[in-house]
C-alpha cells in the first residue's frame, strides 16, 4: 500500500472513468496500486500505462512473462519495494 492517498476506483469519474477499463488487472478485478495513484492525474496514468504495455509487449525473443521476470530480478537487485 502506497503511502500517498489516492481514490479508490469505484470513485472514479471523467477521464479517470474512461481510463479505468485499460488499467483494471483483469486477474483480480481492481486496479493496481502503482497505478492507482496515478488517479490524482489522469494524464499520469494514461502515460505510465502506455509506457508499461510498451515495455511488457512480447517480442520474438522475449515473451511478456520473462520481461516481468526481469523486472522483478532488477526491482529486487535494486532494493525496491515495488
Amino acid at each position: 500500500m502506497p503511502w500517498i492517498e489516492a481514490p479508490h476506483e469505484d470513485d472514479w469519474e471523467g477521464d479517470l472513468a474512461d481510463i479505468k477499463p485499460q488499467v483494471i488487472d483483469p486477474a483480480h478485478d481492481r486496479v493496481d496500486w502503482i497505478m492507482r495513484v496515478h488517479a490524482l492525474d489522469a494524464g499520469s496514468m494514461d502515460a505510465h500505462n502506455v509506457l508499461y504495455r510498451q515495455a511488457m509487449k512480447s517480442t520474438k525473443t522475449l515473451r511478456k512473462v520473462d520481461r516481468e521476470m526481469i523486472a522483478v530480478v532488477v526491482s529486487q537487485a535494486n532494493d525496491c519495494h515495488y
